[in-house]
Formats: structure tokens, C-alpha cells, sequence
């Protein structure tokens, strides 16, 4: 039944959890028996399950307990299989959305020799509009992943086809996540390749992708600050936030003068 298999999904976490914290009495339970049911489970003919299998294993993902060995000789090869050009269509959907969410806690090598390739291909997916549509949402994390020198040399070709994408929601997308993207690139290309295309995207069409191009704007700007001058980074989470200033972290006394400045100014103002 397939609401057996989707129970066992949801409690295979916490069993994980469990034998982790009793590695010695389980030291090779959760490889042996476990995981090859999750990764068993990424195929299942019911999405229900698929769903519930994905779900565990990027909570396994996030909690760092699936090995590394497991992760290229077992995890990878059968999103590889399912995101393939003659793939079904469903699978080959589920497949890169859970490849961009779990690029994140994958380490840089693995992503850039097992997944980055693949994640290109789907970027020029004639067939799906939707995988495409995934890729382009996800594009910034899939930056982050692999750092400045794999995001120059073969993800900004790929973002320039999804930034004249023929579907407006792509377009759309690719101008929402353009801050991340700009961030992990050198000034230069920032400069020469990505400003150009950020004005093709606020000049678009479609006001929809207009209206996203000028609300990443502001975003788009602060990459081109110096973080060290301007107090601008980025956090885990892809937001854009300011460090603060490091008296404003050590001084006790600095709401206070703060304070008294602040009044001090509208004062003169006044």
C-alpha cells in the first residue's frame, strides 16, 4: 500500500537520528538497511511516496548523516537517471527540483563534477517549460554552490539563454534571483556581461518581469559596493543585510550616544 510506504518514509529521519546517537551499538544499520530504501523510494511509482522519499532524504541531507560515498555511488546516479533527456516528464520535474535544493549541502567538488553538468542540460530544456522554470528559480543557490570560477565559465552562458527565455515566467525568474547570481561573480563581469543584461530585463516586455527587474534593483546596486566599506553581505539564506559596525558590537555604551545624536540632529534641524 502506498500510504505504508509513505508512514515508513516519514519515520525513517528520526530513526536515522536515533542510530547516529548510537553509533556504537548500530555502527552500519542506517547504510546497510535505511538508505538503500530512501534512494529505493526516489523511483517509486507513486508520487505520494516520492515526495515523502525526497523529503527524508534532504532532512538526511541537512543533517549531515548520509556518507559521501553514499552520496556519489547512490544518490546522485539515480537523479542523474530521472533527470535524463528521455526521462518521464514527472520524474525528470522532481528530479532537478531536488537536485537545486540539495545543492546547498552538498559539498563544492560534488556538485561541480556530478550535478552542474546535468543542471546546464536542464537549463535548455526545450521539451518542459517547468523544468526550465526550476532552474531559473534556482539559479542563484546553484551559483552559491559552486563558487565564481564554474559560475563564470558555464552557468552565466545559461542564464543569459533563461534571461531572453520565450516564457515570461522565466525571464521573470531569472530577474528575481539576479542579485545572487551577480553576487558570485568578479566586478568585471558584474560590470561588462550582467549590467547589460539586467537593463534587457528591466527594459522587458512583460511589465511582470519589470516589475521584478526594478524591485531587484536596489539588490543588483549593493553587489557592486565593497563589503568591507559598505557593511553588505549576503546571508546563508540568499538576503541581502548589512554587518553591523564592530563598535556598535563591542561598545555597551553606543545605543545611548546613538540616541543623543540622533536627537541632537532633528534638533538642528528644527
Amino acid at each position: 500500500e502506498p500510504t505504508v510506504r509513505t508512514e515508513l518514509m516519514e519515520q525513517i529521519p528520526p530513526i536515522a537520528i536515533f542510530l547516529q546517537e548510537s553509533r556504537p551499538n548500530f555502527p552500519t544499520a542506517f547504510f546497510e538497511y535505511l538508505m538503500p530504501i530512501v534512494v529505493r523510494y526516489l523511483t517509486d511509482v507513486n508520487n505520494q511516496v516520492r515526495k515523502a522519499g525526497q523529503e527524508a532524504l534532504l532532512i538526511l541531507l541537512e543533517q549531515d548523516l548520509v556518507a559521501q560515498s553514499d552520496i556519489e555511488n547512490k544518490v546522485c546516479p539515480i537523479l542523474l537517471d530521472l533527470s535524463a533527456p528521455d526521462s518521464d516528464d514527472e520524474y525528470k520535474v522532481e528530479a532537478v527540483n531536488i537536485i537545486c535544493k540539495m545543492a546547498s549541502m552538498l559539498s563544492r567538488t560534488t556538485v561541480e563534477h556530478m550535478l552542474l553538468p546535468r543542471f546546464c542540460e536542464l537549463c535548455s530544456d526545450g521539451k518542459l517549460f517547468q523544468v526550465r522554470k526550476i532552474c531559473a528559480a534556482n539559479f542563484g543557490d546553484i551559483c552559491n554552490a559552486v563558487g565564481q570560477e564554474a559560475t563564470e565559465r558555464l552557468l552565466i552562458p545559461k542564464f543569459f539563454e533563461l534571461c531572453s527565455d520565450s516564457v515570461w515566467g522565466m525571464r521573470k525568474a531569472c530577474a528575481e534571483c539576479f542579485m545572487a547570481v551577480s553576487y558570485t561573480t568578479s566586478p568585471e563581469v558584474r560590470r561588462s556581461q550582467l549590467s547589460p543584461l539586467f537593463i534587457s530585463l528591466i527594459s522587458d516586455t512583460c511589465r511582470w518581469v519589470r516589475q521584478a527587474a526594478f524591485q531587484s534593483l536596489g539588490p543588483f546596486i549593493s553587489t557592486f559596493a565593497n563589503p568591507s566599506s559598505a557593511g553588505l553581505y549576503i546571508r546563508e539564506d540568499g538576503t541581502l543585510s548589512i554587518r553591523p559596525a564592530t563598535q556598535d558590537v563591542n561598545s555597551n555604551s553606543c545605543q545611548p550616544s546613538t540616541s543623543s545624536t540622533l536627537m541632537s540632529s532633528n534638533a538642528n534641524a528644527a
